[in-house]
């Protein structure tokens, strides 16, 4: 039976070109085209501004965690967290100077996930709903039908190691990464 495309789930083209810079930032460009080839991929270029089958994402993921024996979640954890720099250069005139990782954390939704809807109304980033538990204490409540939460625990780490705080951040899973709602504890275990 014959997929129809308009109701299958895409994700933004960024997404893909940023997976690409990982595995050739991680490995090399023949190691990305041997991914896509192993995955079925065809198209092997992809565009920024453009969306793309989910699907195709997850594809290559698989064929990466086949050829490294990473597992998928570690993969997208690594993958998430290497994005950070890039997603806080494109983004940075919604990033208030003053914000640390706490603030972030707290604002990604409001001024992060909305801008990057308003630039592109294709694109549909994951619900997040951030609450405090005390001034040391976030708690991230992930939603998503992917059900790509290492790529959000990633992003909370590289956060973290973007504003030099990775020695006081601790990120804890409190519910199973493959679900589509997950719990993520982050304790700021110094000043914020």
């Amino acid at each position: 039976m014959e997929e129809n495309l308009s109701n299958e789930d895409q994700m933004h083209g960024s997404m893909f070109v940023l997976l690409r810079r990982y595995v050739e930032n991680t490995h090399d460009f023949s190691t990305w085209i041997k991914l896509l080839e192993a995955a079925g991929i065809a198209h092997g270029h992809y565009q920024m501004q453009e969306v793309y089958p989910t699907k195709e994402m997850f594809a290559i993921v698989n064929k990466a965690s086949e050829l490294t024996g990473i597992t998928e979640y570690e993969m997208l954890e690594n993958y998430g967290e290497f994005l950070v720099s890039d997603l806080l250069l494109v983004y940075n005139r919604y990033i208030n100077p003053s914000w640390r990782t706490y603030d972030m954390l707290l604002n990604t939704e409001a001024a992060m996930h909305a801008a990057v809807k308003r630039e592109d109304n294709r694109a549909n980033p994951p619900m997040l709903l951030v609450t405090k538990k005390g001034s040391k204490q976030l708690i991230v409540d992930y939603h998503s039908r992917r059900k790509m939460a290492g790529v959000a625990v990633g992003i909370i780490r590289g956060i973290a190691g973007y504003f030099h705080e990775k020695d006081i951040v601790e990120v804890t899973l409190l519910t199973p990464a493959d679900k589509e709602r997950v719990q993520i504890k982050v304790d700021f275990l110094g000043d914020v």
